[in-house]
């Protein structure tokens, strides 16, 4: 059985058109897995997965990483009466890639929607980090080749609380800090470009200059060509490739009642 795959744009994101039953037994997962590395991002319209299926079907396409709680399905909101942690959560509203901090970031993510914003805001927004380095310059490749950057948790603080309490600072700091390569090469042969709020200098670079690069990088790298946004219909089901892409939600009114639900696969490869 084969099944409907329409990429949505060149280089990001694929719809993929199947029933559940096709989906949990399990016969697509290696195809599934191979066109999520190649796309980066594979959308299921209005698919409807309750949290048990959700999971069910996260097995089938690697191994399932529960959160740190313990909990296997995470409330993506910024809501705090569901949510406690929910204000952690405003750093996902700036690029990133989930997991900078570990030394093997997760595979994928899936996300299901339960509650959309009435106005049409929240959307998602996802970047192929692999399709923004193969479009650089030969030169330019080689001069990102060899260098390594710093990654702080504590660095997105600032970028939606300027002026944080010392208390809330050294919380965040308390996540750690992590030396990554700027390109990560994949066991696959294939490369990415390594950035996101979390990246915070260049290792050895004067300041200016780090700042300068980082900054023309990501915006390289979210240009229209490599990014894919998504509105979300209640039932919605997207995977990304967190290896290979970056991932921001627009911003949208806690009240909203916007609501995801998110499993994660355990991470394959460490950043090298």
């Amino acid at each position: 059985m084969t099944l409907s795959v329409v990429d949505i744009t060149p280089n990001i994101a694929s719809e993929v058109r199947a029933t559940k039953a096709e989906l949990f037994g399990g016969d697509h997962s290696e195809a599934l897995r191979d066109l999520l590395e190649r796309r980066g991002v594979l959308v299921f319209p209005r698919i409807g997965l309750s949290d048990d299926e959700q999971i069910e079907f996260t097995k089938t396409l690697g191994t399932f990483a529960p959160e740190r709680t313990g909990e296997q399905v995470y409330s993506v909101t910024l809501d705090t009466t569901i949510n406690q942690l929910a204000d952690y959560l405003k750093g996902s509203l700036y690029w990133h890639i989930d997991g900078t901090m570990n030394e093997v970031p997760i595979r994928a993510s899936l996300l299901s929607s339960k509650v959309v914003c009435a106005d049409g805001t929240g959307d998602t927004e996802f970047a192929n980090t692999y399709a923004a380095y193969d479009a650089l310059e030969d030169a330019d490749k080689e001069a990102l080749e060899s260098l390594r950057v710093m990654h702080s948790a504590w660095n997105t603080l600032f970028y939606y609380e300027p002026e944080p309490s010392f208390t809330t600072l050294r919380t965040m700091m308390a996540i750690g800090d992590r030396e990554l390569p700027l390109v990560w090469n994949h066991r696959s042969g294939r490369k990415s470009l390594v950035l996101g709020c979390t990246a915070r200098h260049v290792v050895d670079m004067d300041f200016r200059r780090s700042i300068e690069l980082l900054v023309r990088l990501r915006e390289w790298a979210t240009r229209p060509e490599f990014v894919y946004r998504h509105s979300w219909s209640a039932g919605d089901l997207v995977i990304w490739d967190n290896t290979g892409t970056m991932h921001r939600a627009t911003p949208y009114d806690p009240a909203s009642g916007r609501l995801l639900h998110r499993t994660k696969l355990e991470g394959e490869e460490a950043f090298r």
